[in-house]
């Protein structure tokens, strides 16, 4: 078991900035922590990435100094072992909409007495079950491992008082994208109305002395960091878009 020493940084009030990466690469991942950001999200939900390779990409996390989180495909038991089963060191659930839905998740993410999580010898997070006793394992894995929980929907902001309420979740996720297109403005996130409700959200996270986050282009994260939102990252798309301008405008006449 690693270090989780992005979700150190969160529980020290600081910020920690990562990066989306939606195809299967552990060649990306590692450059990724060659470049200094603090974590990585290994996207299942909306790119091609196998089981397989995800524990190929976390374990270029790990021997790059990052922390691997993986969004998992849907909000289940079974889908939320397999990648944590294959090394990474948390979630971002998609469409947490209730306080039962936040309940689900940490418990298919944390062992007894945390939650329900299968529990299998010889696994890649257990060492193999090489120098680490199964007891030890589950003790480790409970402190280390993070869970955030996407609050993506119209339902989920009505609801966001009593998910608040919900043990075990390190991290409250808007989701500007999906929320746009709930509340009707898809793909237009910076509609007022679409930024009000984030913005109301993020200080009623903050006020209930909880981490909030989000993602989006650098200047979206300036603005996000200025209403305490500290769980942070960037689309891998996005950083080629910014970098490849940034060497056109040099090498152009």
């Amino acid at each position: 078991m690693f270090k989780n020493r992005m979700k150190e940084k969160l529980l020290a009030g600081q910020p920690a900035f990562g990066v989306s990466v939606m195809i299967p690469s552990p060649q990306v991942v590692e450059m990724i922590g060659k470049l200094g950001f603090d974590w990585v999200l290994i996207d299942c939900e909306h790119g091609t990435i196998s089981l397989e390779s995800v524990e190929l990409m976390a374990m270029a996390a790990a021997l790059s100094g990052i922390t691997p989180i993986a969004r998992p495909w849907q909000n289940t038991p079974e889908a939320i072992m397999q990648v944590m089963d294959r090394g990474v060191l948390g979630v971002q659930v998609p469409h947490v909409n209730t306080a039962e839905d936040a309940r689900r998740a940490v418990e298919s993410v944390k062992f007894h007495p945390q939650g329900k999580r299968g529990l299998a010898a010889g696994t890649r997070p257990a060492s193999y079950g090489l120098g680490l006793s199964m007891a030890e394992y589950t003790v480790e894995a409970n402190r280390e491992t993070l869970v955030c929980v996407q609050l993506e929907e119209e339902e989920a902001l009505h609801n966001l008082e009593s998910i608040l309420q919900v043990e075990g979740v390190d991290v409250f996720f808007i989701g500007p994208s999906d929320l746009s297109q709930s509340m009707g403005y898809p793909g237009r996130s910076d509609a007022p109305p679409v930024r009000e409700a984030m913005d109301q959200a993020f200080a009623a996270i903050v006020a209930a002395g909880k981490v909030s986050g989000s993602a989006g282009n650098p200047q979206a994260i300036r603005t996000y960091r200025q209403k305490g939102v500290r769980y942070l990252y960037t689309h891998l798309t996005t950083l080629l878009s910014r970098a490849s301008t940034m060497f056109f405008e040099s090498v152009r006449d």
